[in-house]
């Protein structure tokens, strides 16, 4: 059989039922359209939790009380004969690889100013702040390296707390009252945003031992150390180590850096994004039923052309091409059909919900493409061989 001949008589069988075609096309379609929308939106939220997590950078350390249980649940203060001290950041900073250290504190407090109120959350952090975390001061300056355990009460606003307290006034040496005790305002920072659904315009920083005081604590919440550029993870945890164990006299601490968060949060979008793509391969199983379905049914309704193709010399394997190439272009169809619907309806989405992350990367699209012939081709096998198998005097002689 010609390349001609094949392809036109393929594409005779599709026009001629064009319903039955459409249905086995929007099968796939609807598949496609699925896997590629779910791991659009999948993979939209891992770069978009990805980059909210590392706009810190990624060479910091951080340093908790207590060691982590074997459930994975950091025990915190408790269970620590020695917590973590303002002393330790201090001998921490001393470190040779040490390039900003913080001592953190946080916690929720009333805020007052001119008599207006409000309740926001307090980091108690020291002097490097701004360079650990890549942020900046807008206006003022940020708390300065005073005494670490007998600080000036200074305090600086995020941007909009600021607005919240002071409108449109210069707030830099107003005075404020937090939990009871007075500040005197020397900075407000740059906006900052959410970040992993904390708000850090919405924040006071006040001095590390203030805080401490102000909670009714008596050990750090963490310390976060930014290390110098080219040093190994490893020579900063050992030396972090040993440094505390000298200190404490016992590993009662816990080490994270940030290239194990990284690890843990990339493998958890990676499951959920596989498991929104396995939601979406359902949809293509039901495709896939669909051909066999509706093949077997053309096999039935094209007895008699089976037989006639036969008996003009159409070999076994020809037919099976036949059925194979329907099957194939089917599924191509409705796959192309699938990446159209499931893309524009990412970007629809994104388009009415800017929040909502969405990025549908090239190799799902030629995957998914690809995908999409697989199917045709495996959904198509058993019919078409059914087909090729037809006896050409029986299948003459059928009604």
């Amino acid at each position: 059989m010609r390349t001609r001949d094949f392809l036109s008589l393929t594409g005779t069988s599709l026009i001629a039922h064009r319903l039955r075609s459409f249905l086995t096309a929007l099968g796939i379609a609807v598949g496609i359209a699925a896997v590629v929308l779910l791991t659009s939106i999948g993979e939209g939220l891992h770069q978009f939790v990805l980059s909210e997590f590392t706009q810190f950078g990624t060479r910091l350390v951080s340093i908790n009380p207590g060691k982590t249980t074997t459930s994975g649940a950091n025990v915190g203060g408790f269970g620590t004969e020695r917590p973590l001290s303002i002393e330790d950041s201090e001998a921490l900073k001393r470190l040779p690889f040490a390039q900003a250290v913080v001592p953190l504190v946080q916690g929720n407090a009333e805020v007052e100013a001119d008599n207006r109120r409000r309740r926001t959350t307090i980091y108690g952090a020291g002097s490097q702040w701004p360079e650990a975390y890549s942020m900046r001061v807008k206006s003022g300056r940020f708390l300065p390296d005073d005494d670490p355990v007998a600080p000036r009460a200074y305090a600086v606003l995020g941007s909009k707390l600021r607005q919240e307290l002071f409108g449109e006034r210069n707030p830099l040496g107003q005075r404020i009252t937090i939990g009871g005790s007075r500040y005197r305002v020397i900075g407000v920072m740059e906006s900052k945003g959410n970040v992993l659904g904390f708000d850090l315009d919405d924040t006071v920083y006040i001095p590390t031992a203030r805080a401490l005081s102000l909670f009714n604590k008596d050990t750090l919440f963490q310390i976060d150390m930014l290390y110098k550029e080219g040093t190994s993870v490893d020579t900063v945890v050992d030396g972090v180590s040993k440094l505390l164990e000298d200190r404490h006299g016992k590993d009662d601490f816990t080490i994270t850096t940030q290239q194990q968060m990284l690890d843990v949060l990339g493998q958890v979008l990676d499951v959920l994004t596989f498991a929104v793509a396995a939601i979406g391969g359902i949809s293509l199983l039901v495709g896939a039923i669909g051909i066999v379905t509706i093949m077997t049914i053309a096999i039935k309704e094209r007895t008699n052309e089976i037989g006639l193709l036969r008996a003009l010399g159409a070999k076994q394997s020809q037919v099976l091409s036949l059925f194979l190439g329907e099957a194939i272009v089917l599924a191509a169809i409705g796959g192309l059909s699938g990446l159209a619907l499931g893309i524009g309806i990412a970007q629809l989405l994104h388009l009415a919900l800017p929040a909502l992350p969405v990025h549908t990367p090239m190799l799902y699209v030629v995957l998914a493409e690809v995908i999409a012939v697989m199917i045709g081709l495996l959904a198509g096998v058993l019919p078409a061989r059914r087909a090729a198998l037809l006896d050409p005097v029986d299948a003459l002689r059928s009604e």
